[in-house]
């Protein structure tokens, strides 16, 4: 009898150890298009309010930094919202551990690591989905399916190129696209540590006066704004840049830890248990709150 009862318990110890340590894939994908789902209402209404620091048009500007800092705030509080509900969700509905399984941290784990899960399988989808507008984007784009004398230049810098090229009168037939692909790459070196080299600037101003009928003096005072104000757009730009990249990282980051302390509190709820000590400020939520124990 007593060796029946050994085995019998060591095969039971085996099944509640797989079973601690198997992850439920349904409360996973929840929780994983709970979270996704939430991030898109999120942002629409964060777009629909002006949360914002890109546009469609490429002669769009912003002139405040407020804004991007702003609308990166916004990216990490949307991020704390959506992850710890698609957590909550994939803690909620993982299925309770085997009853050997009496180890309270071992639980918290078990739960924990759905709601991280879901986070990661949310973050790579949504990820994976804007690689795939931006492909489609760029295949669609007029720039991709024109001639290959075009530039990089053109969507950040094609208000300056307009102004540099502007004339009053001009033969219907002529072609800029050449002229405008090369100015704006020399204008791209506007924000370089040198600047826009002498000799470039002089063909700049070449160009402007040929094409655009100006005289010399006239053409070099448009090319000096120009060149100034090109730096500034791209500085901009790159400032905005590194603030919304800074930002969809913490949120990111965050977004993980939010991801398992929701996944938590919903396997606790789940259970009918009070929240962790860590989340005692929490418990008054559930509707059938318990003392918390004295350790």
């Amino acid at each position: 009898m007593e060796t029946l009862v050994r085995e019998d318990m060591m095969e039971g110890g085996v099944t509640a150890a797989d079973g601690r340590r198997a992850i439920q894939w349904s409360s996973v994908f929840a929780g994983a298009l709970a979270a996704g789902a939430m991030s898109f209402i999120l942002i629409g209404f964060g777009v629909a309010v002006g949360l914002g620091v890109s546009s469609a048009s490429p002669t769009w500007r912003d002139a405040s930094a407020a804004l991007a800092l702003l609308s990166g705030f916004y990216l990490i509080i949307q991020a704390i919202i959506s992850f710890g509900f698609g957590g909550y969700i994939a803690g909620r509905t993982t299925r309770p551990a085997p009853a050997l399984a009496t180890i309270e941290d071992d639980g918290e784990r078990r739960d924990g690591l759905h709601g991280l899960t879901a986070w990661a399988l949310a973050v790579l989808a949504g990820a994976a989905l804007l690689a795939l507008l931006g492909a489609a984007a760029i295949d669609r784009s007029p720039m991709r399916s024109s001639a290959s004398n075009t530039s990089t230049a053109e969507p950040l810098l094609s208000y300056e190129l307009d102004k540099l090229f502007r004339a009053p009168r001009r033969a219907p037939n002529i072609d800029l696209r050449e002229a405008r692909a090369e100015a704006g790459r020399i204008l791209m070196t506007s924000s370089s540590h040198s600047g826009v080299s002498t000799d470039d600037r002089a063909y700049l101003v070449q160009q402007v006066a040929g094409l655009t009928g100006l005289q010399a003096p006239d053409a070099e005072r448009r090319v000096d704004a120009l060149i100034a104000d090109s730096k500034t757009a791209i500085n901009r730009a790159r400032r905005n840049s590194i603030i919304v990249a800074f930002s969809v990282a913490a949120a990111t980051l965050i977004g993980a830890a939010v991801a398992w302390a929701a996944a938590v509190a919903g396997g606790r709820h789940r259970d009918g248990a009070p929240l962790p000590n860590w989340m005692a400020s929490s418990n008054r939520f559930h509707r059938n709150p318990r003392a918390m124990p004295v350790p």
